[in-house]
């Protein structure tokens, strides 16, 4: 499944150039300035064949108390989601914010990602909604246990903000595992923290560690949940008649230690529709790959490197 360009407002997120600039086409996000001009590029985006439109909900002005002000009203998540609904698409949200997590919640968003700061409210609506939720957890658990202190994320204290953010997060996001809400695993892939291939199986352990997950849940999470979520759900996910059979080989047991799934050496098969596959090495330069985000980092954390540099998970503060 394919998203096209977040859709973002002035104070939103991906509203990063200078307001004379706007939002150039390279940029990650469409600026729009009214609902007219948000309903229009959701029209655009279908006619070009994405699967589901992203909204950058989480704006970047915060109230006094520190919550962040959502970058649109819940009307115009509203109008925006019901949209993309009629279209024959499913929206999906960045949504760190109490704000942002509860107006797509409201409005009935897919998928909501991070969540970090959800409340009971969040999650009634939520559940109302049949909303999932995709934490997204390896990325900041990367940025708290890789950040060199030389690094430039490290001097602009973004560890210890990260590892506050964290910690708030992975509380908040046990009620909403407790509640019932459905959790899919994804990573934010492709940041010098999170380079592709390298850590996409860490958010299982960060299930089962940081949120407590079993690991039978955790794998349930990332097989038949987020299959749940695709275009062809009902074709894959699960092993059973009339589904493609998919599935890997690995020398051990996931369900006795989670870890396993990041270790490639005791991978053995993989199988698409029943089709074995290839696992020839295909090599690449990560660095033409990889996001180093406004050079917040200078390394490239792959597991190799990781490895060498001796690098383990840091206890949090709560922890």
């Amino acid at each position: 499944m394919a998203a096209g360009p977040y859709i973002t407002t002035h104070q939103g997120l991906t509203d990063w150039y200078p307001s004379w600039i706007g939002a150039p086409e390279t940029s990650i996000g469409r600026l729009v300035t009214n609902i007219d001009e948000a309903v229009q590029e959701v029209r655009k985006q279908v006619k070009n064949g994405v699967d589901c439109i992203k909204i950058a909900l989480d704006g970047v002005q915060r109230r006094p108390d520190g919550e962040l002000i959502a970058a649109f009203t819940q009307e115009e998540t509203d109008i925006i989601v019901r949209e993309t609904h009629r279209l024959g698409r499913k929206a999906i949200s960045h949504s760190v914010g109490r704000e942002a997590t509860l107006y797509a919640a409201r409005a009935g968003v897919d998928l909501i990602f991070h969540g970090f700061d959800l409340d009971a409210e969040c999650i009634a609506a939520m559940k109302q909604n049949r909303c999932m939720l995709c934490p997204t957890l390896t990325h900041p658990r990367n940025v708290i246990d890789f950040t060199q202190p030389h690094e430039p994320a490290a001097q602009k204290g973004r560890i210890e903000a990260t590892e506050t953010r964290y910690r708030v997060g992975v509380a908040n996001l046990k009620k909403a595992a407790a509640s019932g809400i459905p959790f899919l695993t994804g990573t934010d892939s492709g940041f010098a923290v999170t380079p592709y291939g390298e850590w996409h199986a860490k958010e299982l352990e960060l299930f089962v560690g940081d949120l407590g997950f079993s690991p039978a849940a955790a794998l349930r999470a990332a097989t038949e949940t987020n299959a749940r979520f695709m275009r062809v759900g009902d074709e894959i996910g699960v092993l059973e008649p009339g589904r493609a059979a998919d599935f890997i080989v690995w020398d051990g047991s996931p369900l006795a230690d989670i870890k396993l799934l990041q270790d490639r050496s005791r991978l053995r098969a993989v199988y698409l529709g029943g089709k074995k596959l290839d696992l020839a090495d295909r090599p690449y330069d990560p660095r033409r790959v990889t996001d180093f985000s406004l050079a917040n980092w200078t390394d490239l954390y792959t597991q190799a490197r990781v490895a060498e540099l001796g690098i383990g998970s840091r206890r949090l503060a709560a922890e």
